[in-house]
């Protein structure tokens, strides 16, 4: 349960690292401008944007993990309780099996079995509903991104907008290219607008 749940940050980052990495837009024509933020100079139309950073302060990416995060520790609570109290029956059987009658016992065996039987088969049927639920969390995650750079490159006409990540494929890169808060801040205020954000935590003490 703990490698399915924590697979799809995985995915996430990989998913995030090739919508960014190596985006190919259409030139436009533009008058060349002043080296400062990202902006677009002449014979230099190539911004990137930090990915860890972007993930680590996109709002529906940290609302998306903690929903994700919750369900699965309820999953694994539920798992839990049914587990035990499965465990009791079979220990109270065994203290009763002497007792019993040969069918009496062969019957409390297969009910228990069947019980058995059920909770494996809820588990993965649950565990498969999550992982899906997790696909698609995914595939918004990469359409957001995916859409706004879009967005956000008609209005500057970049050739290239690259995916910069610690290890990754690129080893230098000029903060003054770096155009990372602002698609931050785009991508927040589309999500909030959007009416899907998560309501802010009431941080008013009763009195």
């Amino acid at each position: 349960m703990n490698n399915n749940t924590s697979l799809i940050w995985n995915v996430v980052l990989s998913l995030a690292v090739a919508v960014l990495f190596f985006l190919h837009f259409s030139s436009k024509s533009s008058d060349a401008g002043a080296a400062a933020d990202g902006a677009v100079v002449e014979g230099r139309r190539t911004v990137y944007v930090q990915v860890d950073s972007l993930l680590k302060n996109y709002d529906f990416f940290k609302d998306t993990r903690k929903e994700l995060e919750n369900k699965n520790f309820q999953l694994e609570n539920e798992l839990t309780t049914k587990g035990r109290s499965l465990q009791n029956e079979v220990a109270f059987f065994q203290q009763r099996a002497a007792t019993m009658t040969p069918e009496q016992a062969r019957s409390t065996e297969a009910q228990l079995m069947k019980k058995q039987q059920d909770l494996v088969a809820y588990r993965d049927q649950s565990a498969q509903a999550l992982g899906q639920e997790e696909a698609k969390k995914n595939e918004e995650l990469y359409k957001n991104i995916r859409s706004y750079i879009d967005k956000y490159n008609k209005e500057n006409g970049y050739e290239y907008v690259l995916g910069y990540s610690l290890g990754g494929g690129i080893l230098f890169a000029n903060p003054s290219l770096d155009v990372t808060q602002k698609i931050i801040d785009g991508l927040n205020k589309e999500y909030k607008n959007s009416g899907k954000a998560a309501a802010p935590a009431d941080t008013t003490k009763k009195k």
